[in-house]
């Protein structure tokens, strides 16, 4: 079968990587010299930890293991099985960890309540203003710069993969059992079978079906520091992240005193990763009503720079980058907006947040469900 994916950021190209695993031919379509939103604009997290009981975490679970089947395969991703820490500032904070012990899936997530030098064993870096931390060793990372084109490196060993970039597609029709994707420019490219993966465009195709659809688009802003000479061993996120992942949301939740006003206004968390060249990726806001003013907010940034500098004991390095993004989102607790257009014309987006964690998951579905 010949499978058209429309989309080159990490949901199209896991789902073309499991497509010519599945032996279909393969032709990947991007509209730009290389994906430019969400793909390329996250820290690099696989998150099991924080993900809501049930199927998320099922599909974060598979995920974390496809991601490190597919590092075996493909040394270049860069795939760090490092865990991660999230670091309590609060005895309520503590509280609501130790509550979250007592969650019937506790152990498949590999939580640990550890003390401040137990946590410190685990990432001898950390010297700052925390009392305790949860442990989850099944958190990871790869490089959001580098990760699309390594899939891709590898996808072009396979002669049934063709790519082809600078290529804007317009319209999609069925045509005699056949499935055509029509670019801008006129070119047209035949299938058995198109998936459409548009990320947070909800708008150039099939605006229709997405304006009914329960998804919505998040604005939020990142940062990336200069160099940090210190190694730290573990991914790291504040307290504040436990209000906002459905995987800690228990009782003593609800007792967590108010968040400090730049970060109740902005919806805001601390996610922290050190990048493979010592950069820190740090984040990140979260906004909701549109339309978006896609102007950078500096207190945000500041916010987060001190808040990660408390938590961790040492003055971080300045900041080089700022950035804004946008990500589709389902408004439920679905795990993606997974969608029958016609028949053989599919949609997958709206993983919120969750894209990078689950990618490999939701594609490996996907292509299982064609025959």
């Amino acid at each position: 079968m010949r499978i058209i994916v429309v989309g080159g950021g990490i949901i199209g190209t896991t789902h073309a990587y499991f497509a010519l695993k599945a032996g279909h031919e393969v032709i990947h379509l991007e509209r730009d010299a290389e994906p430019q939103s969400a793909s390329v604009r996250n820290f690099g997290l696989i998150w099991v930890s924080g993900r809501r009981s049930g199927d998320e975490l099922a599909s974060a679970i598979r995920a974390r293991e496809l991601w490190g089947e597919i590092s075996h395969e493909i040394p270049a991703l860069i795939f760090r099985p490092n865990g991660s820490l999230t670091l309590a500032a609060s005895e309520a904070e503590v509280n609501v960890m130790k509550e979250c012990l007592l969650k019937e899936d506790a152990s498949a997530r590999g939580w640990a309540l550890l003390s401040k030098e137990e946590t410190k064993k685990i990432n001898p870096v950390l010297k700052g203003n925390f009392i305790a931390s949860l442990w989850c060793p099944l958190d990871a990372a790869v490089e959001p710069g580098s990760v699309l084109h390594s899939l891709r490196a590898k996808l072009f060993e396979n002669p049934k993969y063709k790519w082809r970039n600078h290529l804007d597609v317009t319209e999609v029709k069925r045509d005699d059992g056949k499935v055509v994707a029509i670019a801008r420019n006129g070119e047209l490219f035949e299938g058995d079978y198109l998936i459409l993966c548009p990320g947070a465009d909800h708008s150039s195709l099939f605006k229709e079906q997405f304006d009914s659809a329960p998804i919505r688009r998040v604005y939020l802003q990142m940062m990336n520091t200069e160099v940090f000479t210190e190694k730290l061993t573990t991914s790291i996120a504040d307290g504040d992240s436990m209000r906002y992942y459905p995987g800690y949301e228990v009782p003593s939740r609800d007792s967590l005193p108010e968040q400090h006003p730049v970060a109740r206004e902005h919806h805001m968390q601390l996610l922290l990763v050190q990048r493979a060249d010592g950069t820190l990726t740090i984040g990140d806001t979260h906004a909701y009503d549109e339309p978006f003013d896609f102007k950078l907010d500096e207190k945000p940034y500041q916010y987060l720079h001190n808040i990660a500098s408390e938590l961790i004991g040492h003055q971080l390095p300045p900041i080089a980058k700022r950035w804004s993004g946008v990500y589709s989102q389902r408004t439920d607790q679905a795990i993606c907006d997974r969608r029958q257009i016609a028949p053989n014309i599919i949609s997958v987006t709206g993983p919120g947040g969750r894209g990078n964690t689950l990618a490999p998951a939701i594609a490996e579905e996907t292509i299982k469900g064609i025959a």
